[in-house]
């Protein structure tokens, strides 16, 4: 009995001395946006750490990295661009000088892209001013999630059943999300909305709405395009003015003074770009 106690005591301590195991560190993917992590956590998942550059609150056309920021870029397999948004031009040969190693990937490759003027020259089109919200649509959303899941099995192999399953249940998901926005705005009788910021322009399209923007051209509105717009919704009757969280809202509260309407928050950023996508619709309805 004795001898058993102490070959017992033996044999713990041999396995306390024993180096602990170390952690597969986990991968990392950098992302835009925050409804970038949700796309890619539908497909992937927890097999890896998502990365987002531009926090919650922070505008896409001009926020600046923190130099915290830069270790989760040296450390990342890949960056998903949404595209077109100013902060990624901007930042993107700093980006690239962080990491010469990570994959770079723009998620808006192939996308019906929304733009102010589009020549043709030869075998190609040319197009300048393109929209940079093309997360706002389910339809571009869809083929995000296509190009996603063909990089994650490109990145992990053996996640590939895995991604596969998860994107078909990703894209179920948006369908039956699209159908209850076109649901939701059936029976809207007026089609035009006022927004400050022009983000929601895809959104429109997809759903026959008529977006105008008190914004013009990237810049403050001047006095003259202001009156054009408190006109316009004097005309169709229109009470609400819709901004994001990210922006001043100074001339948003002269229009909605004028019009003797209101300011309306929208959230074109939400993580939870499912749940965002539908109050958006909810609240044009709402306030139609």
């Amino acid at each position: 009995m004795k001898f058993s106690f102490w070959i017992i005591i033996v044999m713990v301590v041999i396995s306390s001395c024993q180096p602990a195991k170390k952690e597969e560190k986990q991968k990392v993917i950098t992302v835009s946006i925050l409804p970038q992590k949700t796309f890619v956590k539908k497909i992937a998942g927890d097999d890896f750490k998502v990365n987002v550059l531009i926090p919650d609150g922070g505008s896409p056309a001009t926020y600046s990295l923190l130099p915290a920021q830069m270790k989760d870029i040296v450390g990342s397999e890949a960056w998903f661009r949404i595209g077109y948004i100013g902060f990624e031009h901007a930042w993107m040969d700093k980006i690239r000088e962080a990491n010469k190693n990570m994959e770079i990937y723009n998620l808006a490759e192939d996308l019906d892209l929304i733009a102010s003027s589009m020549e043709k020259h030869g075998d190609h089109v040319h197009m300048d001013g393109i929209d940079p919200h093309v997360w706002l649509s389910t339809a571009n959303v869809k083929k995000m999630a296509a190009t996603i899941k063909m990089i994650l099995t490109e990145l992990n192999p053996d996640g590939k059943e895995k991604y596969a399953i998860n994107y078909l249940k990703f894209v179920k998901e948006i369908d039956l999300l699209n159908i209850e926005i076109k649901n939701t705005l059936s029976d809207l009788t007026n089609k035009t909305i006022i927004v400050y910021h022009p983000s929601l322009a895809y959104f429109a399209r997809d759903y026959g709405l008529i977006q105008e923007s008190l914004e013009h051209e990237g810049k403050e509105p001047t006095p003259q395009h202001l009156k054009r717009m408190v006109d316009l919704a004097k005309d169709k009757n229109i009470k609400s003015i819709y901004i994001q969280t990210e922006f001043d809202r100074e001339h948003a509260r002269l229009f909605a003074n004028e019009i003797g309407g209101e300011i309306i928050q929208i959230a074109p950023l939400d993580e939870y770009w499912q749940e965002g996508m539908l109050y958006i619709a909810e609240t044009i309805r709402d306030n139609n």
